[in-house]
């Protein structure tokens, strides 16, 4: 009924299908090779080439193709951090990157650099000045996305672009989510990309390296793709993924109004409809197709489950889910509600109806998740210093806050109340609710098992 997951991958576009099946014929051979077949395969992938570069804003020379963009990533960050090594060690990323990029980052660090991460405000947008501040002399390479991936909030790349071209710093910009959408403005110096964003072909990254950018390819040598990018192109996919991306960009003006429409309508619904929500990310500085939103007292992975049944599939920045026992990084980042994290990202074309059919959804789901898990009881006691305190211990998100929420109207205002958990995703849900619901969070201070959060009736 309604794929609401582009963000993680777009369904293939008509064009790319079309693309491919067309240039399987002819783009099997080795476009290396001098004879008939290379030529017509060499032809195929010149003019993909020179479309993605067109689209990207960059030269045919300056652009490879690779087997994904999480190795466009870890190639561009490589290549650069080598190519400006007598430079120094220094490498800068936003507390919001890409998991692709902090990973760079962290082997980086393993390997003797140093890494300073640039915090991000509520919304989930770095400041100008924050990168300014980040910038030394022995900095080697900056990196920061266009758009986030998880809360759709856009980053002012083309001012961070303009402080780091002023002390000769080359910014790597993850443009994953963005380039669907338009060119990224600015006067950037490394852009990776990933087609399957876009609704190309999965298996396909874009990895653009202006001239004049100091860059060593790492790795063994390979004489594909100028060096940069090592084995044998995948021509069918790399034609339909630039294919696709002419296409989408023909249609992203209008879709942008259309889909900026349907998400504002969530946006401003959800709240109504359903009770101790957050919208998180940047309500205006955002891609036209996501909206993310927490629920309190809600278990993620639970909620998902109940809309898959429904038949709409979401993702979730929550800790609450298979594959992480820890909240998203974005969201704590933000600072901002993690449990019951739903993030909608809607592919081009998605129906007006389908949204209108979630948004019926949605509250019986949410309603539903929250009756099963209102049945814990808080095991509760006051000590010594007339504390009320909660023991959580054990016990998963959002379990932690629903046992606060039923306590905190037990304690007069100024009372505290000593929350025990030895979940991690409490470090950032409590300070959370407290904020959505008035309360003042006084801190955390280690227990005998886990942390104790400390929280003061305010109202």
């Amino acid at each position: 009924m309604g794929y609401f997951d582009a963000a993680s991958s777009a369904p293939l576009h008509p064009v790319a299908r079309q693309a491919l099946q067309a240039s399987l014929d002819e783009g099997w051979a080795d476009p290396a090779r001098l004879y008939r077949e290379g030529r017509r395969a060499r032809l195929l992938l010149d003019a993909a080439r020179e479309a993605a570069a067109e689209a990207v804003g960059c030269r045919g020379d300056e652009l490879v193709f690779t087997s994904s963009g999480t190795k466009a990533v870890h190639s561009g960050v490589a290549g650069v951090l080598a190519g400006r090594r007598r430079v120094g060690r220094h490498l800068i990323v936003s507390a919001v990157e890409h998991s692709s990029v902090l990973h760079a980052a962290d082997a980086h660090e393993a390997d003797g650099g140093t890494v300073t991460q640039v915090a991000v405000d509520r919304g989930g947008a770095v400041g100008v000045a924050a990168y300014a501040d980040a910038l030394r002399p022995e900095t080697a390479l900056a990196c920061l996305q266009s758009a986030n991936h998880e809360v759709g909030t856009e980053q002012p790349v083309a001012e961070v672009a303009g402080v780091c071209r002023e002390v000769g710093v080359p910014l790597l910009v993850d443009a994953a989510q963005s380039l669907g959408w338009g060119r990224v403005e600015g006067d950037w110096s490394v852009l990776t990309a990933s087609a399957h964003k876009w609704g190309g072909p999965s298996g396909v990254g874009l990895l653009v390296v202006r001239k004049g950018v100091r860059f060593a390819a790492q790795g063994p040598a390979d004489e594909r793709e100028s060096g940069r990018a090592a084995g044998f192109e995948n021509i069918p996919a790399i034609v339909a993924a630039a294919a696709s991306l002419r296409a989408v960009r023909a249609e992203a003006a209008q879709e942008a109004v259309r889909l900026r429409e349907l998400t504002e309508r969530i946006r401003a619904q959800v709240p109504g409809l359903v009770p101790d929500v957050e919208v998180v990310g940047d309500p205006v500085r955002r891609l036209p197709g996501i909206v993310t939103f927490s629920c309190l007292y809600v278990d993620g992975e639970t909620l998902l489950h109940e809309l898959d049944r429904a038949g709409f599939s979401v993702s979730s920045g929550s800790s609450c889910t298979s594959s992480t026992l820890t909240p998203s990084h974005v969201l704590r980042a933000m600072g901002v509600l993690s449990e019951g994290n739903v993030r909608v990202s809607l592919p081009f074309g998605t129906a007006a109806e389908d949204v209108e059919r979630f948004l019926e959804v949605l509250p019986g789901a949410v309603a539903g998740v929250r009756e099963k898990l209102g049945a814990p009881t808080a095991e509760t006691v006051v000590d010594e210093d007339d504390v009320l305190v909660v023991d959580s211990l054990g016990k998963l998100c959002p379990i932690p806050v629903i046992e606060l929420a039923k306590v905190i109207g037990d304690v007069p205002v100024g009372g505290l109340v000593r929350v025990l958990s030895d979940d991690e995703a409490a470090r950032l849900d409590i300070p959370a609710w407290c904020e959505m619901r008035g309360q003042e969070y006084v801190g955390e201070e280690p227990a005998e098992t886990g942390t104790a959060y400390l929280i003061r009736r305010a109202i």
